[in-house]
């Protein structure tokens, strides 16, 4: 027996996923004759009203001897979540088509239950195409590369490491304070001189942790927006550093950390270190005085999440408003100094009206430029400060942190079983507009998590303190194992729907431990030769431009998938367990081309245990599409 619906396939519902204001999409539904329905209705709503909306279906003939089908179209006119089901009058009373878990496939009820989500975008959005087929890589400036020149400072509060390959100050202060005041002193003329090594790569963007003058080794406590910090070096080496980039096809992004300043900055100066009458704290009729939010002033405001190292800006204040986002604002300064955009620190903590006026900002100084906001949930449906977010409908951002494939992607490395995997990933595809799915920014680790390598591999964290991390290594035999998920780990990254994010390293749990310098001289050459090689494969091969998505199985520690466009498509699969797999290409693959050490005989496609195999083909859509 057919399921009734399945809003994943296009046989039930044509156009697939988030659509434009003003599309009309077809919806079919498949019911069991001896229900004897006399009535079905599509019911939507439009994300918080009350009302359902009610559309009658019409009976359109029968499916086989058992099912009969029914079809009805729906128009979103409006830009936002709808949220739809199924009712149908029948000889036994009132039913209802629900999605069921944990897989999303439909069931008929007697009580409504969940919906289906519907996404409709702004009619005409677009987003950049230069990241489209690229790499993305992940630099925090302190611990990437130092140029060797010593640079003139006047601050001497902080302290020097002078062993490149040591961890980073991770114990408390005598006053049990951790303070990120130690510096390997990674700069910008470091980054420079590795861009050869970057272009190797496949790298064609640069995603910069922030810049800006600040007093701790990450920089999230920005102290003058206005100014590179000088221990990274000058306003004069980003320029330069961005010119060399863009020689070798390479963009740069910075990350804007809008959401608060530092306490120690020259708009708030509580250190007093930008003089005795200057900055919030110190003077409230200081120009920056209405950026903080003061129950009593100046020792009780508002700080992110309770660090008051970090006092939480008004963002919808119109002079902050405008040195971010006017017309020779923050923003606007720096994309013509030469950077590509920005990605978003905590934008889900950020308002709506100030991002679209950075949006504004942005595609005015350059209609290609690329916003990234880091949002750690599902985007498309998130909720923050009691309100459903705007982030992906076309007028806030291009794309965000996908943090939903990354966790699927370990999950599956660490035994989860193939459905579930598969379910994240194809949520994220139907919830997302498609400009955003092709620049998704699909990272295994970044600085706020714990190394891929480590969460594979590892013994798991389990809330372990910081002397105990600081201890862990991974044994050899780990390590092996780590190395070869990992590379089935990037398999997906570099294939899935997106723009993959490489984050610079090696293992570690949390900060400060995933946040150690780039492994100079100590590399693991077969990880950064598998690099090389994914990164040539999305340079040469269009289905992972912007093709579209096909799942083909998912079964226990087997999952399997095709990319495809009108000129090729690539079907690609990976075998997370530790028994070898030998199986039937789709229809149309066995005579394609096996790629990337991938084994093809006889028709028969082995796949070694954890790894991943990958052929290219010619496209026929019809076999493709028939998954």
């Amino acid at each position: 027996m057919p399921v009734p619906f399945d809003s994943q396939k296009i046989y039930y519902r044509t156009p697939f996923g988030a659509v434009e204001e003003g599309t009309t999409i077809h919806l079919r539904i498949l019911l069991p004759r001896d229900l004897h329905t006399q009535r079905a209705d599509l019911a939507v709503k439009y994300d918080y009203d009350y009302n359902w909306e009610y559309f009658g279906f019409f009976w359109c003939g029968t499916f086989d001897d058992a099912t009969e089908i029914w079809e009805a179209d729906f128009t979103p006119n409006k830009i936002g979540l709808y949220w739809y089901g199924f009712k149908l009058q029948t000889k036994y009373g009132l039913r209802y088509i629900v999605p069921s878990d944990p897989y999303n496939i439909s069931t008929i009820e007697t009580s409504p239950g969940r919906s289906w989500q519907l996404t409709c975008y702004k009619k005409g959005f677009t987003t950049p195409k230069w990241p489209v087929g690229g790499v993305m890589y992940q630099i925090l400036p302190d611990r990437f590369n130092f140029s060797g020149e010593e640079k003139n400072l006047t601050r001497t509060d902080f302290q020097r490491n002078t062993d490149w390959y040591a961890l980073p100050q991770w114990w408390p202060n005598e006053n049990g304070e951790i303070t990120n005041s130690d510096f390997f002193m990674g700069d910008l003329k470091g980054i420079t001189q590795k861009l050869d090594y970057l272009e190797e790569l496949g790298v064609s963007c640069i995603y910069l942790n922030p810049i800006s003058e600040a007093y701790s080794n990450h920089r999230y406590d920005t102290g003058d927006y206005s100014k590179v910090d000088p221990i990274l070096g000058t306003n004069e080496d980003f320029i330069n550093l961005c010119a060399e980039a863009k020689k070798r096809g390479i963009h740069v992004i910075n990350d804007g950390v809008y959401s608060h300043t530092g306490s120690d900055s020259k708009y708030f100066n509580r250190n007093g270190r930008y003089g005795e009458n200057t900055g919030a704290y110190r003077d409230q009729n200081s120009p920056y005085y209405s950026w903080y939010k003061f129950n009593n002033w100046p020792n009780d405001y508002h700080s992110w999440w309770g660090f008051y190292t970090l006092p939480e800006v008004n963002e919808t204040d119109p002079k902050f408003n405008e040195y971010i986002n006017g017309k020779d604002g923050i923003v606007r300064t720096y994309m013509r100094y030469g950077n590509s955009g920005w990605r978003l620190d905590v934008a889900d903590e950020l308002p709506d009206e100030f991002m679209e006026n950075l949006r504004k900002a942005v595609k005015e100084e350059d209609p290609e430029g690329f916003i990234v906001g880091e949002v750690w949930e599902d985007a498309s449906n998130k909720e923050s400060y009691g309100a459903r977010r705007k982030f992906l409908l076309g007028e806030e951002l291009d794309s965000v942190m996908n943090y939903v494939f990354r966790n699927a992607i370990l999950d599956f490395c660490r035994g989860a079983d193939a459905k579930y995997v598969m379910n994240q990933i194809m949520s994220v595809i139907e919830n997302y507009p498609r400009p955003v799915l092709r620049v998704l920014m699909n990272s295994l680790s970044t600085h706020d998590t714990e190394r891929a390598l480590t969460v594979i591999a590892g013994e798991p964290l389990n809330g372990r303190d910081r002397q105990w991390q600081a201890n862990q290594k991974l044994s050899y035999d780990q390590r092996k194992r780590g190395t070869a998920l990992l590379k089935l780990a990037v398999g997906m990254q570099y294939t899935l729907p997106g723009f993959p994010c490489v984050y610079y390293g090696d293992e570690g749990y949390r900060d400060p431990f995933n946040r150690c310098c780039y492994p100079w001289g100590r590399e693991d050459k077969e990880l950064i030769e598998w690099h090389k090689a994914l990164g040539n494969l999305r340079k040469s091969c269009s289905p992972l431009w912007d093709g579209d998505f096909v799942k083909v199985t998912a079964d226990k520690n087997f999952l399997s998938y095709i990319r495809l466009d009108s000129k090729s498509s690539l079907y690609c699969a990976f075998n997370a367990s530790n028994e070898e797999r030998i199986l039937d290409p789709p229809p149309g693959y066995a005579d394609g081309t096996p790629i990337l050490d991938t084994k093809l005989e006889n028709e028969k496609l082995t796949i070694p245990p954890l790894s991943c195999a990958f052929i290219i083909n010619e496209t026929d859509r019809r076999l493709s599409l028939a998954y």
